[in-house]
């Protein structure tokens, strides 16, 4: 098996806790929104364009890459934004925008900013690949192609020796984890038709994530489907098959989630970066996998399966609505003082209680994410075994905390 060497693993970045959780865990780069010309801006909106400068400083000091998504339909009225978003993009210096409409595709062009061809353009095939690359020098494939077919547009475009506008030799990317939608490369037109929110301006409702009633037009005979939310797939999840992915040839895999929290940002990459490794380095193993499922099962998840990746005909429909992680976080608190020269945190307990011995998890913009075991608890200045509502509890932290930081408490999802 030869594995490239330059594999660019791309995560997700929807508020500056995950965006910091995504360098932590190993991401070589990440993508974002702002605004709402995202397709994730309804869930995810939490990036205004004044926030790109910071973006731009945090991916530099890190020396990761950073990618805005651009990549909605784009009406007339939405060129104004669009321009200034893009100006602000140019003058930042953001690596590049990902982007499927022609005015999108246009203003790079003429603005000089590099491109990525989003999943939406839906490209499937090599005269696909080959149209986009005066614009761009990365495509992102639709989710429908199976290993072989990515496989095969990778060998032609070394074939062809297809160059994208940098005249650099044409990349593909991939998705290899998260959410997928029952349509076509996220096209979907269901929350447009029932609620007027188009999914395709960001504003989608996942009503195809609810269950449903089956009725028969000449009976009138009504099923309710048993265990399985028929529009609902379950998650994406590549990380027991991720040599047959690298095989195929491409060069970005990429992480869904921009509405999902650090945490989920950090065990997703942190796990796709150790199998990354582990597959340079001769030592990807079914043990090692096994463990990685487990880490990826703590964070939210509607079950996984590969996706067409291997050529299914039919996806594999989740059995609940919602997450069935192993692992859920509950809210406690907020930051309120930081002691440096004792490294120690001062939190208020504003919902339920913690105790000696828990797991807690704390984000914040400036870290990310930080997870660990509570060993000792001080409660309103003494040693104390638990704390409640209106306590401010003391701990050994090692990073400086502020007041925009939380504190929750890491239980299992059966005994939550």
């Amino acid at each position: 098996m030869s594995i490239q060497s330059n594999i660019s693993l791309l995560a997700p970045a929807g508020s500056f806790e995950s965006l910091q959780a995504a360098i932590q865990a190993g991401a070589n780069s990440v993508y974002f929104g702002v605004e709402q010309l995202n397709m994730r801006a309804r869930s995810a909106g939490g990036f205004v364009i004044a926030d790109l400068k910071t973006i731009s400083n945090i991916c530099k000091k890190a020396g990761i890459k950073s990618y805005i998504t651009l990549n909605t339909i784009m009406y007339e009225h939405d060129m104004q934004l669009l321009q200034n978003i893009l100006k602000e993009v140019k003058k930042q210096e953001i690596d590049a925008v990902i982007g499927a409409d022609f005015a999108v595709i246009e203003y790079c062009r003429q603005m000089n900013i590099p491109l990525h061809v989003s999943t939406q353009a839906n490209i499937s095939n090599i005269e696909a690949v080959q149209f986009f690359a005066p614009f761009s020098d990365v495509v992102v494939l639709a989710r429908e192609l199976t290993l072989k077919q990515t496989a095969q547009i990778n060998q032609e475009i070394s074939r062809r020796n297809i160059r994208g506008v940098s005249g650099e030799l044409m990349k593909t990317e991939i998705f290899v984890h998260g959410a997928l939608c029952m349509a076509i490369s996220g096209k979907c037109y269901l929350s447009l038709h029932s609620q007027n929110a188009s999914a395709n301006r960001g504003a989608c409702i996942q009503n195809c994530r609810r269950p449903y009633k089956v009725t028969d037009a000449e009976t009138n005979e009504e099923l309710l489907i048993d265990n399985e939310y028929i529009f609902s797939p379950k998650d994406l999840c590549t990380i027991d098959i991720l040599d047959q992915v690298l095989d195929s040839g491409v060069s970005v895999l990429k992480i869904e989630g921009r509405s999902k929290g650090p945490e989920y940002v950090y065990t997703v990459t942190k796990c796709y970066r150790e199998a990354i490794e582990s597959l340079h380095n001769n030592t990807y193993t079914p043990e090692k996998i096994k463990n990685w499922l487990e880490q990826l099962s703590t964070v939210y998840n509607r079950g996984f399966w590969e996706g067409y990746y291997l050529g299914r005909q039919l996806g594999e429909w989740t059995s609940q609505p919602g997450s069935i992680a192993t692992e859920k976080k509950i809210y406690l608190g907020k930051a309120e003082k930081y002691y440096p020269k004792i490294k120690v945190g001062e939190f208020l307990i504003e919902a339920g209680s913690i105790k000696e011995g828990d797991s807690i998890m704390i984000t914040g913009p400036s870290f990310g994410m930080i997870k660990e075991k509570l060993d000792t608890l001080t409660v309103n200045g003494n040693p104390h075994s638990i704390a409640i509502k209106g306590d401010r509890i003391t701990f050994p932290i090692e990073h400086k905390i502020s007041s925009k930081d939380k504190l929750y408490k890491i239980v299992d999802a059966d005994n939550g």
